[in-house]
């Protein structure tokens, strides 16, 4: 997505619509949209509420105008590798980035029920390369749709994880040699911190090579 860093500046000369809603973002990503006032977004863009209403309208424009853009920027992800099945994991992987890069913005967009036409651009990247490694009809549609859903439930579990309370045992306690079943390398492993990243991309490339196998 574009830069979403607010500027800190003295007053503005020259401000357009593009610093004003990349500014609002900013201010979205940090606070939430309940953070996000029109007196506030005029005091990080050093200029006056007067000159908000004049490039973007009242709030509800301005929230609508973060939503199309939010909409737009995830038109942006494009898939890289030389097979299809890579490239499949790494459109996987831009778009876990992005809603977690983005919750506050995501969750707008659906509240003002957009997220199948924000999923959209994502779903026809896919749709290309599962094409491309020979899927086609009902088979291709299921294949784009568990992609698709593997990430998304694949963020809400991590998003649910870091907002949970410290669990008391924790993993390094409750895995241990007797409790693997007198595996020591996989206590080791199960008692280590989670790598979110690692895990989601052995998770989605064993599920992509599972959909790109031979049909049942």
């Amino acid at each position: 997505m574009k830069s979403e860093e607010p500027r800190h500046e003295g007053t503005r000369t020259h401000l357009n619509r593009e610093q004003v809603l990349a500014t609002a973002a900013a201010l979205v990503k940090q606070h939430g949209p309940q953070g996000l006032t029109m007196r506030k977004l005029a005091a990080e863009l050093g200029t006056a509420v007067t000159s908000i209403y004049w490039h973007v309208g009242n709030r509800e424009s301005l929230l609508d105008a973060l939503v199309e853009r939010t909409v737009a920027d995830l038109r942006e992800i494009r898939p890289s590798g030389k097979t299809p099945d890579r490239r499949i994991v790494s459109v996987a992987r831009a778009l876990r980035r992005e809603l977690r890069d983005h919750p506050h913005l995501v969750a707008m967009v659906h509240e003002r029920g957009l997220t199948e036409r924000m999923f959209l651009p994502a779903q026809r990247v896919l749709v290309h390369e599962v094409h491309a490694a020979g899927l086609r009809g009902a088979r291709a549609a299921a294949a784009v749709r568990a992609v698709q859903v593997h990430v998304v439930g694949h963020v809400l579990v991590e998003r649910n994880r870091e907002r949970a309370p410290v669990q008391r045992p924790g993993e390094e306690e409750l895995w241990t040699v007797e409790t693997a079943e007198d595996d020591p390398e996989l206590a080791r492993a199960l008692a280590a911190p989670v790598d979110p990243e690692a895990l989601f991309t052995a998770s989605v490339r064993a599920l992509v090579a599972g959909l790109l196998g031979p049909g049942t």
